[in-house]
């Protein structure tokens, strides 16, 4: 059975922009949230941003883990997860304590995504050094190896080229056994899938494409068979932007609200804008490629929880 996770309204997408308030701004997220903790969804997700896209603005995008944290008590059954954490923002020693921390208040509903963060922008305005894309694979694929140990080793010691630990205490190290679970995000042939086969409860591969997903999964096909690793043992998860109308909509009127001051090419951009049919059907062709776990953005849920009711058809057709 396929299984399926809804992003909730962060603010990245400036998608809790027609809010004022910013109390007001987080009880859409949380009511987005418990919407689908009270229906068929298995997950949440939120992003790892600090600023808004396409552009940066001057609006609410709420923070990744305090967010995930917030969430896990504001439900009572969904997996909560990010999509993904950026390893850049934060010393991994510190990412596993956090997760262990947050898996023990969800009791054990976190999916704990990492990878290897791409918005320079964000980095630099933040203080972060922005690296060359060799040093931040080379410390990304430490720190996915710290994260494994400090969740599953006491007296874990490591010695890299960007990270060291000694020691660190993480207990208790989490609900979920044998840890939590860990998805990690991208599709790199050379460090990030072999991260995949060896380490990963789970990846985030080909933003929907079918041809992408059926590269990327022979590439983590082989690499299972390389280090020993059950390749049905790993969840293959993709993600779709979609907004579910009826026939004979108009696409721009009927998005009008959930566009707010987004142009309408930048909104559309990479977005399935279909009836229900329309979106099944994008579905089935991720899953033909071997996708097992699709994930969706869906605008506007923010203003309109119908939305996730709406969208939510579609996945009990795959049920």
């Amino acid at each position: 059975m396929t299984r399926f996770g809804i992003f909730v309204p962060q603010g990245w997408r400036t998608d809790l922009a027609g809010i004022a308030d910013p109390y007001e701004q987080y009880e859409a997220m949380t009511a987005v949230a418990r919407t689908a903790d009270a229906g068929s969804w298995d997950s949440i997700w939120v992003y790892d941003h600090f600023h808004t896209v396409p552009d940066p603005i001057r609006e609410t995008t709420f923070e990744c883990w305090t967010t995930t944290a917030a969430l896990t008590r504001d439900t009572k059954r969904v997996n909560v997860g990010q999509m993904v954490g950026c390893n850049g923002y934060r010393n991994p020693a510190l990412y596993a304590k956090i997760a262990s921390t947050v898996d023990v208040m969800s009791n054990g509903r976190l999916y704990a995504g990492i990878g290897a963060g791409w918005y320079e922008h964000e980095w630099k305005a933040y203080g972060y050094e922005w690296p060359e894309l060799k040093d931040r694979m080379g410390a990304f694929r430490e720190a996915v190896e710290i994260i494994n140990g400090m969740w599953t080793e006491d007296d874990f010691q490591y010695a890299g080229k960007y990270y060291s630990v000694d020691k660190p205490i993480n207990e208790p190290k989490g609900v979920r056994k044998p840890h939590p679970s860990l998805w990690i995000g991208g599709g790199g042939p050379k460090v990030t899938l072999k991260l995949v086969a060896k380490y990963a409860d789970a990846a985030n591969i080909g933003g929907g494409d079918p041809e992408q997903i059926r590269d990327k999964i022979a590439l983590l096909k082989g690499h299972c068979e390389t280090v020993g690793r059950n390749y049905d043992d790993i969840i293959k998860s993709t993600s779709l932007n979609v907004f579910p109308i009826d026939a004979g909509d108009d696409p721009q009127k009927a998005t009008e609200q959930a566009r707010g001051p987004v142009s309408w090419d930048k909104f559309s951009n990479g977005l399935v804008i279909g009836t229900e049919d329309e979106i099944a059907n994008k579905v089935e062709a991720a899953l033909e490629a071997g996708a097992d776990y699709m994930i969706f953005y869906v605008p506007g849920v923010a203003y309109d929880l119908d939305l996730v009711g709406r969208t939510e058809e579609v996945i009990k057709r795959f049920a």
